[in-house]
């Protein structure tokens, strides 16, 4: 599997029509065994995070002890039930994210946010291989409480950015809308294909 690379930005004026049916994936989590799809057992939390590529992201938060559950998926967009053919076209507004979620008695919500903002370049358009807004850098929350601490850790790694020469964060960060899932086959994409890639890493400044 290769990545396709969407040139266009979102067009705003004439986007692709709503698809009538929603995605079918797997029921279950192929690494986790949990269930893909709510509802999601009482006490757990949601979260919804792009940082390019959705392969990459979602295998390095499906290993965290705490996520109950995680899933690639398309946010931030217009069109209903998107596909990936209309998502890397740039002219849903989509961007490639993955849907976490965790038990915040297990693992913290300062901790999600601190791998996002190490595991990617949030100042750059691109933060992992691909063009086109569907691989822009998001956050997208599920509370106040949420989005206030979002808000606060993109301005604390700003400072640390600033610190060591980087330039402005161009993260979005926005209370979520719906989560389209993925196609199944890009469903813990490298679990299932463990020789194919997607190029995230540490970028090189510490968030705490």
């Amino acid at each position: 599997m290769f990545f396709r690379r969407g040139t266009k930005e979102p067009v705003e004026e004439v986007p692709l029509p709503n698809r009538p049916n929603e995605m079918v994936i797997a029921e279950a989590h192929a690494v986790l065994g949990t269930p893909m799809k709510p509802p999601f057992p009482e006490g757990t939390e949601q979260l919804i995070v792009a940082m390019g590529c959705f392969w990459g992201p979602e295998r390095i938060y499906w290993q965290l002890d705490g996520v109950y559950t995680t899933a690639a998926g398309y946010s931030g967009g217009t069109t209903k039930n998107a596909t990936y053919d209309d998502t890397i076209e740039g002219e849903t507004g989509h961007a490639e994210s993955v849907l976490i979620v965790f038990e915040p008695d297990k693992v913290g919500l300062e901790e999600l946010l601190a791998i996002f903002w190490e595991q990617h370049d949030p100042t750059t358009p691109r933060p992992s291989f691909g063009f086109g807004s569907n691989y822009r850098s998001a956050l997208f929350t599920t509370s106040p409480e949420q989005h206030a601490a979002a808000l606060a850790s993109r301005d604390r790694y700003q400072a640390r950015l600033t610190d060591t020469g980087y330039t402005k964060i161009r993260t979005e960060i926005a209370e979520a809308g719906p989560f389209y899932y993925a196609e199944d086959y890009h469903q813990q994409y490298l679990h299932k294909n463990p020789k194919a890639f997607c190029p995230h890493g540490f970028c090189q400044v510490s968030y705490k």
